[in-house]
């Protein structure tokens, strides 16, 4: 049997890390054993799905490198993989079971159904319905109100009441006794399945084999075990994925940071750097590497090294991660990746095509400042801002022939027929050479002259990017005080 998993969002909001991880983890499952990765849109909750964030979510998933092989916009044998346009199908398998006595229907308002449920509570009891209680709120009065209105009842499954045992991949032998759950909704009035019912009814026709979600989803699992079982479908296999939890030890949140995929984007953050620092939330490589592609993750990855304890998500190690790629990405990936970032912030679109030379020189020599893109436009003022002339470095340097120095750097820099790095490299090492002084007296003082600061590119290729002009004036300023 072909091995098929799936990753199956909601459009009610942007890709969060937590879903990308689940979605990374079914990718990497399903490649590591030759399988399919299926992408379902289960967008039945109308009110708060919009096309929108369907969009966003289909290309972050793109730009992470999660591509599937049947889903929305990929034709397979088992679709539509979008809940809004399989909504018949549901019904029909809701009827089935009440055609043969397992679940039943429901007259009553939302209100009657949420009474009920305080008055359990008010007992102090745990809020579970029964069939017993739900068909005394469907009175004949009100079955013939909602016939002769052409009002739709809701559906309930007639749960089994018994001991159920799932043997999750991840979480071991998880038991649910016959008061786990009572019976529960499987159409509403509206005509829409609800998200136990909808989800078990798709993965069966589509086939999946492995379920990898999140365990805020394991309370559901029993009630999803009752509906394969009434359905007489085969139980896929199932993994439960542990919370991802913040620094202080509580369940991920906007408080913590950045939550989206979408957010890291728009900070420069390569999908490369993020794919492989979610992959070590809750998983570990079996030699225990840290940095690794994510064709290298494709052939290791396997369930079996997934914890069961709650990852701790530490954006400082994702941004040092991040950093690390963009040192090692070519530079002109890095022209391509930075475009966002620098236009219009620093360069116009013209300016940026007409500069592209410039502009691959420069980013590449600020590549080890750089933790993330959207740090560029900062970064990139070192080019352009005139720094202040610091006298009192003027004057510590006064008497120890380093002034000299610089008077020589000049001369040998106007010197200079074909402005490059390998000739401004040699003027300036013989100016040291020349004026007989230490290279540590001369080379931390002009960085500081020319730069305004104590640390950045690489001083030559600095010197190169501004020209001789803005060197040589710079240089003048400082020395006349």
């Amino acid at each position: 049997m072909e091995l098929r998993t799936r990753f199956a969002p909601s459009p009610t909001g942007y890709l969060h890390v937590g879903g990308a991880r689940t979605a990374l983890f079914s990718f990497l499952y399903a490649r590591k054993h030759g399988g399919k990765f299926i992408l379902r849109i289960e967008d039945t909750d109308l009110e708060r799905s919009e096309r929108i964030f369907e969009d966003q979510l289909l290309d972050d998933l793109k730009w992470l490198g999660l591509n599937w092989d049947e889903g929305p916009d990929i034709d397979g044998a088992y679709g539509p993989y979008r809940q809004s346009d399989r909504l018949e199908i549901y019904r029909q398998f809701a009827n089935k079971l009440v055609e043969v006595g397992k679940a039943y229907e429901v007259y009553a308002e939302m209100e009657e159904i949420e009474k009920l449920r305080s008055d359990i509570l008010a007992k102090s009891e745990t809020p579970h319905y029964t069939r017993e209680m739900l068909e005394e709120l469907s009175t004949p009065q009100k079955i013939r109100e909602y016939k002769s209105s052409g009002k739709k009842p809701a559906i309930y499954f007639s749960i089994p009441r018994k001991n159920w045992i799932l043997k999750d991949l991840v979480k071991g032998d998880v038991n649910f006794t016959e008061d786990s759950t009572g019976d529960f909704a499987i159409m509403r009035s509206s005509g829409l399945p609800t998200y136990n019912f909808a989800v078990v009814v798709d993965d069966a026709l589509m086939k999946i084999t492995h379920v990898i979600r999140g365990d805020d989803h394991l309370s559901n699992t029993v009630k999803q075990m009752a509906l394969y079982e009434s359905l007489n479908f085969e139980l896929p296999s199932f993994a439960h994925l542990s919370t991802i939890l913040g620094p202080d030890r509580t369940r991920l949140s906007k408080r913590h940071g950045s939550t989206s995929v979408g957010e890291y984007r728009r900070r420069g953050f390569l999908p490369e750097a993020l794919v492989n620092y979610l992959a070590l939330l809750g998983w570990s490589h079996p030699e225990q590497k840290e940095i690794m592609s994510i064709e290298e993750m494709e052939k290791i990855f396997d369930l079996d090294r997934v914890s069961k304890n709650p990852a701790v998500y530490d954006e400082k190690k994702l941004t040092w991660m991040n950093g690390r790629y963009i040192r090692e990405v070519s530079d002109e990936r890095l022209y391509e990746m930075s475009k966002p970032f620098i236009v219009p912030k620093v360069f116009s679109e013209e300016e940026y095509v007409s500069n592209r030379k410039w502009i691959i020189q420069a980013t590449k020599s600020l590549k080890t400042e750089l933790e993330e893109l959207s740090q560029l436009p900062e970064k990139m003022q070192i080019f352009f801002a005139k720094p202040e002339v610091d006298h009192e470095l003027f004057t510590s340097i006064e008497k120890s022939g380093v002034v000299q120095a610089y008077k020589i750097l000049i001369d040998l820099y106007e010197s200079i027929d074909d402005w490059n790095v390998e000739k401004i490299t040699e003027a300036t090492k013989k100016a040291v050479k020349d004026s007989k002084i230490k290279a540590s007296d001369f080379y931390h003082p002009l960085r500081k002259i020319l730069t305004g600061k104590e640390s950045g590119p690489d001083l030559v290729e600095f010197i190169f990017l501004i020209g001789r002009e803005n060197t040589i004036t710079r240089l003048r300023k400082f020395l006349e005080g």
